[in-house]
């Protein structure tokens, strides 16, 4: 995903028009034909995919400006070309945006240290004997010297199991938001957008959010959730919060809106959820390696359709 996004920014408005017009013909409820002659289009260049990633990206936005093209017709050719163009602006001002974010901390991500790709996981042993794990899209710096072991997580979620220490060195994950102190434990932390959350497995850790002059403990069993200038409330701990690490999704009672967003996370392109059938809920364990049989599953127990527009554009809808 990180090469796509560096390499999106070179696409010219040709392409992009193209994949703005896709948009807006399959919004309108195209047949079967149609939805072949994309997917060849799609095909014929990476350029393409790149194009049609980045409109995945931007389906919120795309939403609010072109809210006609959920019709499913439009009027006239005149009335499908101003969607198109308003799809096109977006993806437009999308691209100028993404250099900015490359320039301000996208760099850091794609030189991360450790990394892994959308739907991949990694498994690996630090120098002190610390267990790591990285989930779907993280990026991880490791900083280790004679005072300090330092995770400085830059995206995504990780799973670590501290070992002991010959020099006594504190073990700390940062984020954006703060900093985690280890206190000989095994936890998770994930970062979302100005939020990082942490559930602890095993013994304890210690929460300081960076703007704030506050320290919070939180022990096995419980989680936190923190913004950079303060901290949320300690929790009890999510049902199996690890349960990623073994490729399982576990929820509980849970919106289907919101199984949906998390599956989001392990499959390239955009998986959204219908406002109608979105407050539905769910309870059940999920295999993460392949997130298509999951929504598939998900017809058999629910009024739920799924509607593919190609493999990089899925919707859950109502049956």
């Amino acid at each position: 995903m990180a090469g796509s996004e560096a390499g999106a920014e070179a696409l010219n408005r040709k392409t992009l028009e193209a994949a703005a017009s896709w948009y807006v013909e399959l919004r309108c409820d195209a047949d079967e034909a149609t939805r072949a002659a994309h997917q060849r289009w799609l095909l014929s260049d990476p350029r393409h995919v790149q194009a049609w990633e980045r409109l995945a990206r931007l389906q919120g936005k795309l939403a609010q400006v072109a809210p006609g093209i959920a019709r499913p017709t439009l009027s006239s050719a005149r009335a499908k070309r101003r969607e198109v163009l308003k799809v096109l602006s977006v993806l437009l001002m999308a691209g100028a945006a993404g250099g900015m974010v490359l320039r301000d901390g996208g760099a850091a991500r794609l030189m991360a240290d450790l990394r892994t790709g959308v739907g991949e996981r990694r498994s690996l042993r630090l120098d002190d004997g610390s267990q790591l794990q990285l989930n779907t899209g993280t990026a991880v710096d490791v900083r280790y010297s004679g005072q300090w072991r330092s995770l400085e997580l830059l995206r995504g979620e990780i799973l670590v199991q501290t070992a002991a220490d010959a020099l006594s060195r504190p073990f700390i994950v940062h984020t954006g938001q703060g900093s985690i102190r280890a206190l000989g434990t095994r936890f998770t932390v994930r970062c979302d957008s100005d939020t990082t959350r942490v559930c602890v497995l095993e013994h304890a850790v210690e929460v300081r959010p960076a703007q704030a002059a506050i320290t919070v403990r939180v022990d096995a069993g419980q989680q936190l959730a923190f913004h950079a200038d303060r901290p949320g409330a300690v929790m009890p701990a999510a049902t199996m919060a690890d349960a990623w690490s073994r490729q399982m999704l576990i929820v509980d009672n849970w919106r289907l809106a919101e199984v949906v967003g998390e599956l989001q996370r392990y499959r390239p392109g955009y998986l959204g959820c219908d406002d109608a059938v979105g407050e539905l809920r769910l309870s059940g364990a999920f295999h993460l390696a392949d997130i298509d049989i999951v929504l598939e599953n998900l017809t058999t127990t629910l009024p739920v359709r799924i509607r593919r527009f190609s493999r990089y554009w899925t919707r859950v809808e109502a049956a």
